[in-house]
């Protein structure tokens, strides 16, 4: 049985085999287009920009804290490092986007960059240690669950998939530049 969320999505599993793993993903993403235009009338739909406080710096510092998040935190149950181990996140849940303004893009591009190759190890530690994308993260959620490698993975081609089109709309918005 599939558990719907407030939205009427349907929540992909979380350790399944490839099949049924990306089809849950695709069947969420899915839920959540149809969820985004619910309700919209036709002057919504023909809006090129909404209002946001999303930056492209924010979606950079955001996306070091993911990767760091899923591929460290989670995978192998190692604690944050430097610069999220000293947040206090209950306070100031939004400090990456928040504090974004305050970085140059060099030093974010240099921070994200920095995620992503340890991501990178991360998964190599993992796989190399022979449990493949069905091996459970080491930190479980509250309900007691953990999801697999795969899951993980796959979570991340969709929160990049979501960002990447902020993204786009954001760069659009900043010089004009479009395309993939």
């Amino acid at each position: 049985m599939t558990a719907i969320d407030d939205h009427g999505r349907p929540e992909p599993p979380i350790a399944a085999g490839e099949v049924e793993t990306l089809l849950g993903f695709l069947e969420f993403q899915r839920a959540t287009f149809a969820w985004k235009c619910r309700g919209v009338d036709a002057d919504g739909f023909r809006r090129k920009v909404a209002a946001s406080s999303m930056t492209l710096g924010g979606l950079v510092k955001h996306l070091a804290l993911v990767e760091d998040g899923w591929f460290s935190r989670s995978l192998h149950d190692r604690g944050y490092q430097p610069p999220w181990d000293e947040i206090d996140w209950k306070n100031d849940p939004d400090w990456e986007w928040r504090t974004a303004a305050d970085d140059s893009p060099g030093e974010l591009l240099a921070l994200w960059e920095h995620f992503v190759e340890r991501s990178r190890a991360s998964v190599k530690e993992a796989l190399d240690n022979g449990g493949g994308l069905g091996q459970l993260a080491k930190k479980a959620w509250p309900d007691g669950q953990a999801p697999s490698l795969r899951w993980i993975v796959t979570h991340m081609i969709e929160e990049y998939a979501r960002h990447n089109g902020h993204a786009d709309l954001l760069r659009e918005a900043i010089d004009g530049e479009t395309g993939e």
